[in-house]
């Protein structure tokens, strides 16, 4: 598998999840399966089916965790030395140019992106325009809704 960007906090993040879902939601899951179990019947038997439905489902998150993880490149943006360049990791900080409206976004990994969380993937529209750019710079990006200037206002490395 390639080499997947992530930062510390991603990683750490994706991290603390596996490690939830080895130490307590497997557990929980094997129980639920081992009460369904001694009600007899498995045939028409609901909530075995559906624990292990959740365990197929835990299973395969643990399994997609594991290599991811196994396979992260952490990369820490504050030890790169690139003069102001919004690059992988950097938060940067944008207005609108058409509703004056200000956002904040962090770059990230594609597995830790959470737009909830204003982080980005670095493979979005928005974070491939914003690569190399610097502050003062105009960027155009094509949305669903059609086309959207921004200008960098500032960048930061955390």
């Amino acid at each position: 598998m390639a080499s997947i960007p992530m930062t510390a906090q991603g990683a750490k993040r994706l991290a603390a999840e596996l490690k939830n879902l080895k130490a307590v939601v497997r557990p929980e899951v094997i129980e639920a399966i081992s009460t369904a179990r001694a009600q007899g019947d498995l045939s028409e038997n609901a909530e075995y089916d559906a624990a292990r439905e959740k365990q197929a489902f835990v299973e395969g998150r643990i399994k997609e965790l594991e290599s991811v993880l196994s396979s992260a490149n952490v990369i820490d943006p504050s030890t790169l030395d690139v003069d102001g360049q919004v690059v992988f990791g950097a938060t940067v900080e944008l207005v609108d140019l058409d509703t004056d409206a200000e956002i904040t976004y962090q770059i990230v990994g594609d597995f830790e992106a959470d737009i909830k969380q204003n982080t980005i993937s670095v493979s979005s529209p928005v974070a491939r325009a914003l690569i190399g750019k610097s502050v003062g710079d105009t960027i155009t990006v094509r949305t669903p809704a059609g086309e959207r200037e921004y200008e960098v206002l500032d960048v930061h490395y955390r």
